[in-house]
C-alpha cells in the first residue's frame, strides 16, 4: 500500500451569493513537492487555500492530512490544530518583538528547544546576525525570511503561500523563491503555492494547477502544462500567442500558410491554429523577394512590417498578413526591420496547437 498525499483535497466547493468561487476542486501533494495553484486574480485560487487552512469553510468535500480527514460537510479540525504553516504577501511580522521573538511565536517546547529551533532557521535562512533587530529595522527581503522562519518553526506537514513575494522587487524576488524553495524541500514540507504569475510557476513548482472560474482546468508538471495546453486559453495565459483562424473542410483547415490536418473535427467547424511568437520564424534569405520553398514549413506567408520594438533580449516583431490577420514574431538580440517592409513568415508545425474554436 502506498503512503497517503500530506495533502489532499477531494471534490471541494464554495459559493458566494449563488456564484461558485471554488467548483469541485481536487488535487494532492506529497512531501517535499511545490504545487502551484496558477491563474488570473478571481479564479478561486486564494479561497481554495482558505478553506485548506480553516479560514473559511467549504460547502461541500473534504480535506485530509497524512491520510487523516481534517475537515469535511460535518466535522472539522480548528486551524491551529492542522498543522499547516502560512505566508501571505503581508509578511504580518509582530512589530513590537524581536526576530527571534517572531520566529519563536507559537513555539509550545522548553525555552532550551525553542532557542535552539530559532537558531537553526535564521541560520537556514541567512538570519543569525539580525536575531535581536526589530522588523522595521529590516528589508522587505529580509523581513520575508524571517516570516518564513517563522511560518518554518512549528515544522509545519504542510505550507500554504499566497503570492508571498509579489511584493519584493523583480532582482531580489528570485533569489529569495529560490533560497525559499530551498529550505522547504530540506524540511520535507508539502508546498501549496498560490499565484497569478506563470514565471514564477515555472520556476517553483514540481506540479501546476491551471485555475479558471473556480475549476482547475489542467494539472501537470510545468514542462508538460506549457507544451501541451488544453485550449487556446491556457496557451495564452503562459505567453502571447498567434492565432489562426481556419475552417475545416475534408479533414483540412486552409490558413495562409498553408493546410494544417485536422483528423475528427466536422467538416465546416471552425478551428483556431495557436502558435507563440517565438515559433514564427523569419525567411530572413528572402527579405521580402518571395517564398523560398525549400525552407519552408508549409507555404510561407506574406507579412508586412507593423512595428518593431527591442526588448532587451529578444526583439519583438508585429506584422500584418494579406488576409489582415496579425502575428508577432519574437527575434533572438536586434532585429528592427522598418514599418512597411515585406518579410515572408513561417510557422513551426510541430510547435502548433489546434483548438475548436470556443
Amino acid at each position: 500500500m502506498t503512503d497517503a498525499p500530506r495533502l489532499e483535497i477531494r471534490n471541494i466547493q464554495r459559493s458566494f451569493g449563488g456564484r461558485a468561487v471554488v467548483d469541485d476542486v481536487s488535487l494532492t501533494v506529497q512531501p517535499g513537492q511545490v504545487t502551484c495553484l496558477l491563474g488570473p486574480s478571481g479564479c478561486g485560487k486564494s479561497t481554495t487555500l482558505r478553506i485548506i487552512a480553516g479560514i473559511e469553510k467549504q460547502d461541500a468535500g473534504s480535506i485530509w492530512a497524512d491520510g487523516q480527514m481534517i475537515c469535511d460537510g460535518t466535522s472539522r479540525v480548528p486551524p491551529e490544530g492542522r498543522g499547516i504553516g502560512l505566508m501571505f504577501q503581508d509578511f504580518a511580522l509582530f512589530p513590537h518583538l524581536s526576530v527571534a521573538g517572531n520566529v519563536a511565536y507559537g513555539l509550545t517546547g522548553s525555552a532550551r528547544k525553542n532557542r535552539a529551533r530559532v537558531a537553526e532557521l535564521l541560520d537556514r535562512v541567512g538570519m543569525s546576525a539580525h536575531i535581536d533587530r526589530y522588523p522595521h529595522e529590516l528589508s522587505g527581503g529580509e523581513q520575508q525570511r524571517v516570516a518564513l522562519a517563522r511560518a518554518l518553526a512549528p515544522r509545519p506537514r504542510i505550507m500554504l503561500m499566497d503570492e508571498p513575494f509579489s511584493g519584493l522587487d523583480d532582482r531580489l524576488r528570485d533569489d529569495i523563491r529560490d533560497e525559499t524553495l530551498d529550505v522547504l524541500k530540506a524540511e520535507g514540507t508539502a508546498v501549496l503555492l498560490v499565484t497569478h504569475e506563470p514565471g514564477e510557476a515555472m520556476r517553483m513548482a514540481d506540479e501546476i494547477a491551471l485555475m479558471r472560474d473556480g475549476k482547475i482546468v489542467q494539472k501537470g508538471a510545468p514542462y508538460n502544462i506549457y507544451n501541451t495546453p488544453v485550449d487556446k486559453e491556457a496557451a495564452a495565459f503562459f505567453s502571447d500567442i498567434n492565432v489562426v483562424q481556419a475552417s475545416v473542410d475534408g479533414a483540412l483547415a486552409q490558413t495562409a500558410f498553408g493546410q494544417f490536418l485536422v483528423p475528427g473535427v466536422t467538416d465546416g467547424a471552425p478551428v483556431d491554429i495557436v502558435i507563440r511568437p517565438q515559433h514564427l520564424k523569419i525567411d530572413f534569405d528572402r527579405q521580402g523577394k518571395g517564398p523560398n520553398p525549400t525552407i519552408a514549413d508549409g507555404t510561407p506567408a506574406r507579412g508586412i512590417v507593423k512595428r518593431a520594438r527591442f526588448m532587451g533580449n529578444e526583439s519583438l516583431v508585429e506584422f500584418t498578413l494579406d488576409d489582415g490577420s496579425e502575428m508577432k514574431a519574437v527575434v533572438p538580440s536586434v532585429f528592427l526591420p522598418k514599418k512597411g517592409m515585406v518579410l515572408w513568415l513561417m510557422i513551426r508545425r510541430d510547435k502548433c496547437f489546434i483548438f475548436p474554436r470556443s
